[in-house]
């Protein structure tokens, strides 16, 4: 099993996750986050971390193709292993939905 960052993340980008992850799987996009599936060891410490309720377990439904979503991002984006504050205006984006395309960005992040 592994885990996944879902369109919840796009413009908000809260790093709590990346605290607790102790083999540093997260990727960092311009405003969002990305788990690299083969990676991740399936420890689960950064689900309950995510304010935007963000991260799911690849036993959901839909999941095969937020999985891939994530993979393609991650081999493209730079490693994120600090905690940096999220995008502001993040908490009024918080929960709404469409954002993967209205507000997606493709763009790398500066990773940390």
């Amino acid at each position: 099993m592994t885990y996944f960052v879902n369109d919840a993340c796009i413009a908000c980008k809260y790093t709590d996750c990346v605290d607790v992850c102790p083999v540093d799987c997260f990727y960092e996009g311009e405003n969002m986050l990305v788990i690299h599936p083969d990676e991740c060891i399936d420890c689960g410490v950064c689900e309950p971390e995510c304010p935007a309720d963000a991260i799911r377990a690849d036993t959901e439904p839909g999941a095969e193709t937020w999985v891939e979503f994530n993979r393609k991002y991650a081999e493209r984006w730079p490693v994120i292993t600090a905690r940096k504050d999220p995008l502001e205006g993040a908490a009024a984006r918080d929960g709404l939905a469409g954002k993967l395309h209205s507000l997606f960005s493709e763009l790398p992040g500066t990773g940390a």
